[in-house]
């Protein structure tokens, strides 16, 4: 039994190739009903936190770029036009349903330093019980890859959000229905896994490199984010963000993409 429909304090993760068009530009109606359905959920009760992607992947499509910047600077530029653009979005869509969003960046300096730790957590439960979705992203505009400061992906960075806000549960939208045994779009002979106790070295050899033009994520850094969920306690589901009506299902605990399980908390 899932029990998804008993979690509370939901952490979703919105990838680039849920936002936004194989162009980088938004993908307006997946995004309007994306909006819906978790406004919907908030105003049932759960307590949601966002984690989006798409910044980078939309400053680009609105510069014309065809593919996401290599060049820091100008990724570092794009980033700083998407993110303006994201939010402007986000506030317009939600506003709609009366639900009040609030943006915060993180960077893996303030993570690892325990006083702003506290202080994000301090403002995530602020924001959530007065009743606003708090939306985090990587601030990519001061990124620097070279010197590997930073998370890199928002895979990654939802699970270290999750842990930081206690949240229930992971939420991760992607382009993909659940893991496979092998790339489902190379081999058609590939299963679906829809449940995962423990992540094994099979687990992880089923997970591709995958990854869009625009987005930086692929199914390894989504067996990564359930290895942080994991220790943490917290269950991570992956799922198809084509359809956002399937959110409903999932929390009627039917089976919807793979449930990764959280170890037991001591």
């Amino acid at each position: 039994m899932r029990n998804i429909s008993e979690k509370k304090r939901i952490v979703i993760k919105l990838g680039t190739s849920t936002l936004a068009h194989k162009t980088g530009k938004l993908n307006i109606r997946r995004m309007t009903n994306l909006v819906r359905v978790i406004s919907d959920l908030h105003n049932s009760g759960r307590e949601i936190i966002m984690v989006s992607s798409g910044a980078v992947g939309l400053g680009a499509g609105k510069l014309g770029l065809s593919e996401k910047p290599k060049e820091t600077k100008i990724k570092q530029a794009v980033a700083a036009i998407g993110q303006c653009e994201l939010m402007h979005v986000y506030d317009d869509m939600f506003a709609k349903y009366s639900v009040t969003v609030a943006q915060i960046l993180l960077t893996k300096t303030i993570i690892n330093d325990s006083n702003h730790c506290r202080n994000f957590m301090n403002t995530v439960d602020t924001l959530v019980s007065m009743g606003v979705i708090p939306i985090v992203n990587e601030n990519d505009t001061i990124a620097i890859d070279e010197l590997e400061l930073e998370i890199g992906e928002n895979d990654s960075l939802s699970a270290l959000v999750a842990d930081l806000s206690g949240a229930d549960l992971l939420l991760i939208l992607s382009d993909i229905d659940c893991l496979y045994t092998d790339d489902p779009r190379s081999n058609p002979d590939a299963q679906p896994i829809r449940y995962v106790e423990k992540i094994t070295p099979e687990i992880e050899a089923a997970a591709g490199g995958a990854g869009t033009s625009f987005g930086t994520g692929g199914m390894s850094t989504k067996i990564n984010a359930a290895k942080i969920a994991a220790n943490a306690g917290i269950d991570m589901i992956i799922m198809n963000g084509r359809d956002p009506e399937k959110l409903y299902d999932l929390f009627e605990d039917k089976e919807i993409g793979t449930l990764f399980k959280g170890a037991e908390k001591l």
